[in-house]
This record gives C-alpha cells, structure tokens and sequence, in this order.
C-alpha cells in the first residue's frame, strides 16, 4: 500500500493518523519532495478519471487564473497541470491491491479495510 499526499495536508493528516491507529503499514509519497510521474497519472487517471483527480476546491486551484482554469480540459491538459502543480491533485491517495482510493473519509476507510 502507499499513501499520495502533502504532508501538511489536513485530510492526509487524518488518513495517516487512521491507517497508524488500526496498525496499518503505509509508506508515503510526498507530492512536494518526489513528484509526480505522467505514466503513475496516467494508470491513476484510468481508473479514477481526470476531473476527479483535479482538486477544484483546493487552494492551489482558486489560485490559477481563469485561462489556466479554462486549459484544463481534457486528460492531458489536467496531466501536464498536475504534474507543473502536484498540489492541484485531489488527495489523500490510497492505492491499495492496484486500486486508487480518493480523499478520506472515516467510514470509507472502515469499509475498504474491514475495520
């Protein structure tokens, strides 16, 4: 299993407080300090679709001008922004057997792992 984040992240916070109170070993990838790949977003974008994986309601994102919003229209547009711009990809991700999970929620995790 791995986690995707930034580690500042208050909903990755929680997700990693999670995982370590149901004793669940995850290694960590931080966006900011090891990027991000095209082909990892790509497989991601397979299966969760681009306009998931874009956070539009994240800092990062408000912060981008109205043309820079408006660029972001198909797959390899949102690739090239969130690979210029880790912060912009929704998180926390887990991947979990193959699967990616998106952000966290207590009950979602509770599900996924039979907890």
């Amino acid at each position: 299993m791995k986690l995707y984040g930034i580690p500042n992240c208050t909903t990755v916070k929680k997700a990693r407080a999670w995982l370590a109170d149901h004793a669940l070993d995850v290694a960590f990838h931080d966006f900011k300090k090891q990027g991000v790949d095209a082909a990892w977003l790509r497989a991601v974008v397979a299966q969760t679709g681009w306009q998931a994986l874009v956070n539009t309601r994240g800092t990062t994102w408000r912060k981008l001008t109205d043309a820079e919003k408006a660029a972001v229209a198909d797959e390899a547009s949102a690739i090239a922004l969130m690979i210029s711009q880790p912060s912009v990809i929704k998180r926390p991700l887990l991947e979990r057997d193959g699967t990616y999970h998106l952000g966290f929620a207590e009950d979602q995790y509770q599900t996924l792992f039979g907890a």
